[in-house]
């Protein structure tokens, strides 16, 4: 990848959440150790990560913030997109905006890893890229792309693009493909050792990046009515999560807890932890490739396919929706869990992935003709 021009067009933001910017960012630094350069274009949402994007050492542009109302909405069926609003413009205005920023070198990959952009905005843009990859979920749209990425397990997963990409389109589907950083791929071998004989000893609370309905502090109240002790806690939120003070209040109360904030040794943090209670997010697939056994909610509905498929396999305990879960709750599902359920989901969940995805993704970028 030597010399090529790599842009990412990706968002965060408290609604959208952070996982499609952390792991364009995972890419975005195997493609910069690879000798490319990585320019991202995002809109300053509230909750954008453009400052983390630039100490990462890429590009960031931030697309001013707006909103899609008031804003001309073209009459080819653009509210049949769901996540239309997540944009903060129309289609046509993003796309306007994205061409300006890249009309001052030739993008040799254009990936892009939005839930409001489809095959209309990516035909706008061919002109100012070379290739096109598009990193999707939700199957819910079309697409024009030469490499398509999703790497989710969810039911009939070899069939959900059938109709939505080009008969040309490498498709990269499954959690093979996970785009996680390399240190969880190294870590994996200790991490599996340590699990042969499972303990509950330590407890890893994530919620997500932005957690916008503050489920951590739930999930602490659920930890503070256990019966359960733990030798140690490790909370972490991102730089996004609004309730910062009041989080930290509570958990100077709890005795061996430990808040991190947009915490940079995750995957330690995840190898030592003996259960975690997480969202459904790309946290899966780290959880997978370290054999961390899991209690998760669902925070979006894009978490459902993956959390139902997962519950089923046995790879994870998966509660419910997050605001059908009280923390007593919480608190009776961690009282109750055994050792010998924990070695179920250790085996379950490290069969799906090692952690060596973004290392794959990045080969087939490479010699994509």
């Amino acid at each position: 990848m030597d010399g090529r021009h790599i842009s990412f067009r990706t968002d965060a933001a408290l609604e959208i959440g952070t996982g499609h910017v952390m792991r364009c960012l995972t890419l975005a630094d195997a493609l910069k150790a690879a000798g490319a350069k990585c320019r991202f274009i995002c809109r300053e949402h509230p909750g954008h990560m453009l400052n983390l994007i630039r100490q990462r050492g890429h590009e960031a542009i931030g697309l001013p913030q707006g909103t899609s109302n008031g804003l001309p909405v073209s009459n080819d069926h653009e509210a049949d997109l769901v996540h239309a609003a997540w944009l903060g413009a129309n289609w046509q205005t993003d796309a306007s905006q994205t061409m300006a920023v890249l009309r001052d070198v030739t993008t040799d990959w254009l990936i892009i890893d939005h839930y409001a952009l489809d095959a209309r905005w990516e035909l706008a843009l061919k002109p100012h890229y070379r290739k096109l990859m598009v990193i999707d979920d939700l199957a819910d749209r079309e697409h024009v792309c030469h490499v398509l990425l999703d790497q989710n397990l969810v039911e009939a997963m070899a069939q959900r693009y059938v109709g939505k990409v080009p008969s040309h389109c490498t498709n990269l589907i499954g959690p093979k493909y996970a785009l996680l950083r390399p240190e969880f791929n190294a870590l994996r071998p200790a991490s599996l050792t340590r699990r042969r004989i499972p303990v509950l000893a330590r407890l890893l609370i994530f919620m997500g990046g932005s957690d916008p309905t503050n489920e951590t502090a739930k999930v602490i109240a659920g930890v503070q009515l256990s019966k359960r002790q733990w030798v140690h806690i490790d909370v972490v939120v991102g730089q996004a999560f609004a309730a910062l003070q009041s989080l930290q209040e509570v958990l100077d109360t709890v005795p061996g807890a430990t808040l991190q904030v947009q915490a940079s040794d995750m995957a330690q943090i995840m190898a030592a932890a003996d259960l975690a209670v997480t969202a459904g997010g790309s946290v899966t697939w780290e959880k997978c490739a370290l054999g961390l056994p899991s209690l998760v909610v669902v925070l979006g509905d894009n978490q459902r396919p993956i959390a139902k498929m997962m519950h089923q396999i046995g790879a994870q305990r998966t509660l419910g929706v997050a605001s059908d879960i009280t923390p007593a709750c919480y608190a009776e599902t961690l009282d109750a869990i055994q050792t010998h359920e924990l070695s179920a989901m250790i085996d379950s969940a490290s069969a799906i992935c090692d952690g060596s995805g973004t290392q794959i993704v990045l080969k087939i970028l490479e010699n994509h003709a």
